[in-house]
Parts: structure tokens; sequence; C-alpha cells
């Protein structure tokens, strides 16, 4: 079926959105919580800010890489037709899969429970730990928390506003990430203007006897909190100008992403002692009472549930994209393959993974499984990061308005990287991983079914 026109999707991006976007769909609750998790497989002042620049280095290689090919093909859902046209409709479809059933919407749900949590802080209806309903399901125990209800109604929001208008939505975004920036920004610059609680020894030569193990285990942390960086690929075809705006935004997104994460795990070891950082899963509000007193633990967790709450927003605007291309080609949802025709947005793709991100939210399994496909989702960054030499060679005569910066040692450093995150995963957590690619494998019957239908359609 043919592409989405342009007079399908309203082309209303431009450069100031897409970095918006970027840093919006990026700054979530890692922030604010996952040093913790990096100080436990690296307890060294150097090495976690090392991590933390690492996860930039890794994510600017990835937009660099990205970038060229989002360029080449500005269109809804960008890395579909990436792994499309470099190995085989195949390809595109299982990427849209796992990104249905559960990188996107299992990663959803965690962010909406995460600001339920949050929001459960002022007012306690929300909190996790308010259990509505409990039950046994199917030999296994089910609960229904203040936090889940929280989460869903933040996705409905979102998921309705969505729908409504890409301008609206986006603009909408836009206040949220300004807001999400100045909140980080005041913490991080304000902890360098008090007397700092611990002194950090950013040189120690003690380290971890396994140090390479544990620099991978601390990068899934890390990783998981940079997650989001590739958003703007998927809304290249709603883009004014993708050829030029496109890298320049996701490329800012992502430096501005990474100063604020260094600055604040700075601020975080000028507070806690490395030792003790592991006991503070929350550990940006644990820094502001120490440096600032009770009062600014308050405020950090008010600026957590608006992180959380613009980082939905933004997740829901970028990756329903991908299930529109799918169903004009026959291999998803026959539904799912049109164009609302006031609204001129995928309005049936955004409520279909509204809908089936709230029945995770709802089950409890989002975490779990989100867990599982992260080592997929490397896999296809290293498969999108060899599309580009693919793609080079068998179709050079393609218009590239930006290659990639560094070419070939920028793409090829992306692609090894994140093959080494999945090996490490791999060794590391190997059940978990290897459902992850079980979950992967399952699209195979579900693509059989979808082409052959189809193909008797047709």
């Amino acid at each position: 079926m043919a592409e989405p026109s342009k007079s399908d999707l309203v082309r209303g991006l431009s450069a100031i959105d897409a970095t918006l976007i970027t840093v919006g769909a990026v700054l979530g609750t890692g922030a604010f919580l996952t040093t913790a998790d990096v100080a436990r497989a690296l307890p060294h002042a150097g090495l976690i800010l090392l991590a933390w620049v690492s996860g930039g280095a890794l994510a600017v290689a990835g937009a660099l890489t990205y970038a060229e090919l989002g360029t080449m093909m500005p269109r809804a859902g960008g890395p579909y037709h990436f792994l499309k046209e470099a190995y085989g409709p195949l390809f595109g479809f299982l990427k849209g899969w796992v990104d249905f059933l559960v990188i996107m919407s299992g990663g959803l749900a965690a962010i909406a429970v995460g600001f339920g949590e949050y929001l459960g802080s002022f007012l306690p209806f929300f909190s996790t730990s308010n259990i509505l309903m409990s039950a046994d399901l199917f030999g296994h125990p089910w609960k229904l928390t203040g936090g889940a209800v929280a989460g869903v109604l933040a996705i409905v929001f979102f998921t309705v506003t969505s729908m409504m208008g890409l301008r609206e939505s986006a603009l909408l975004q836009n206040v949220l990430t300004v807001l999400k920036i100045g909140a980080m920004l005041s913490l991080a610059l304000l902890g360098f203007f008090v007397t700092p609680m611990a002194t950090p020894d950013y040189v120690s030569t003690v380290i971890p006897a396994s140090l390479l193990s544990a620099f991978g285990v601390a990068m899934i942390g890390v990783l998981w909190t940079f997650d989001g960086w590739y958003g703007m690929t998927y809304l290249g075809g709603e883009m004014k100008e993708p050829s030029k705006d496109l890298p320049r935004g996701m490329l800012a997104g992502v430096f501005i992403v990474t100063l604020i994460y260094v600055l604040l795990n700075v601020v975080y070891l000028r507070a806690i002692p490395v030792s003790e950082m592991p006991a503070h899963p929350r550990i940006a509000e644990a820094a502001a009472i120490a440096l600032f007193g009770e009062g600014a633990g308050r405020l950090v967790t008010a600026a957590v549930m608006v992180s959380a709450f613009g980082c939905i927003g933004s997740t829901i605007l970028y990756s329903t994209r991908t299930y529109l291309p799918m169903a004009r080609d026959g291999v998803f949802f026959k539904s799912l393959a049109v164009v609302h025709p006031k609204w001129r947005t995928p309005a049936a793709c955004i409520l279909a993974q509204g809908a089936w991100t709230v029945l995770l939210t709802i089950s409890g399994t989002y975490e779990a499984l989100y867990t599982y496909v992260v080592v997929v989702l490397f896999l296809f960054h290293a498969a999108t990061g060899i599309a580009v030499f693919v793609l080079r060679a068998r179709r050079p005569d393609w218009t590239r308005p930006y290659k990639v910066t560094g070419y070939p040692l920028v793409p090829a450093a992306f692609v090894l990287t994140s093959l080494a995150f999945v090996v490490n995963s791999l060794i590391e957590r190997p059940t978990e991983s290897l459902f992850g690619f079980g979950i992967l494998l399952l699209g195979l019957p579900a693509y059989a079914y979808w082409r052959r239908t189809a193909a008797s359609a047709s």
C-alpha cells in the first residue's frame, strides 16, 4: 500500500519541537532514581560519572546514526522503514511488533505507575501502597493499586490529547519539558552553591574486581534512563524540514539531557557518600534533603511527578506512528491504516496502543515484560546501525540530506556497543534475555497470519 503522503499527516514540527520532544521523551523518573543502582554496581565516584558520560556518548552516536536514515526516509514510524528497506518487511514488522507488545507500551506503563507513586506522596489515594482490589487470577496474585489508577488516568489523558492534533499535543509537551528542564537544572545548579555533605574521590584507585562486568551491569540502568533519544525518527513524516531539523533536534536534545544527568550526579555525589547511595533508591530526594532540608525533598518529589507525567505524553506522541505504515503494508490490524480526517493524526493507532498500555498497567506485568525485551531493543539498535552500511551499498543513489558524522567509525562504534550490551545481558541475565527473544519470535506466526490475510484479500 501507499506510504503516508503529505496530505495524510500534518507537517508541523520544527527543530525546537524536535529538541524538546527528544528531551521530554528521555527525561522521566530515571534521573532521580537510577544512580542508586549504578553505585551498587560501581561504588566509585569517577566511574559513576563515567557511566553517565558513556551513556550520553552512546546516545549521541545513536542519534547521528539514526539521523542519516531519518532524513533519507522521513516517514511515520521511521525505524520500521529503516529495517524494512535494509533487510526486508519481516524485520520491520518484528520491530513494530515488539514496540506495540512491550517496548513502548511496557515502558509507558512503568513510567505511568512511577508517576502514580509520586502523585501518591501528595494525594494518598494514588499511592502504590493503597490496594484498591486484589484477587487470585489463574494461580497468580493480582492487585490494583492507587498508583496504577493514576497511571491509567495519565495514559488516557495523553492518548486523547495526542489524538486531537499534532500542534496542540506538541505545544503541551514543550511546556511540560521546559518545566522539567527548569526543575532539574535548578536542583543541579543550586547544589553547587551549598556546603557539600560528602567529598567524592573521583580518582580513587579502588575499583571493582570485575570492572567490565560491573560497568556493564551499571550501564543497564544508565541506558534505560537515556531511552527515547531516537523518538523523533518516528515523527519524521510530521516535520516541516526533516532534512535539517531532525539531526539538529535529536543532537541538541541528547546534549541537553547528558548535561543535566552529569550535573545531577555531581550533586548527588556532593550530598551522599558513594557507599551509602545504594540505600537511597529515591536518591534525588535524599540528596535534596541532605543539602537543603526536608522541604526540598517535597519539591523534588513534585519535580519527579511532573517529569514522569511529561515523559508519558512525549512517548505516546512519537511511539504510536509505527502502526500506521504497518497496517497500510497489510501486516497489522487493518483498522489502524487510517488517518483521522479532521485531526490528521493516526488516531486509531494512538487509541490502540493506549488501550493495550492501560491493560498492561492494570495487570502489573509491565515491569517484568519490559525487563525481558530491553535486550531485544538493543539488538534492533545494532541492526539499525548496520542498516546505514547496508543501504549505502544497496541504495547509493538515494538522496541523503544528512550523512552521519564520523562515518564509518561512529555508526560502527554504536553497533559494537549495542551488541556488547546484548552479549552482557545474555551473560548476566540469561533467563530474562531469552524470554525477551521468545516474545520477539512470537511475532513470526503473527506476521505469517497477516501476510496470508492480506494476500487473500488482494
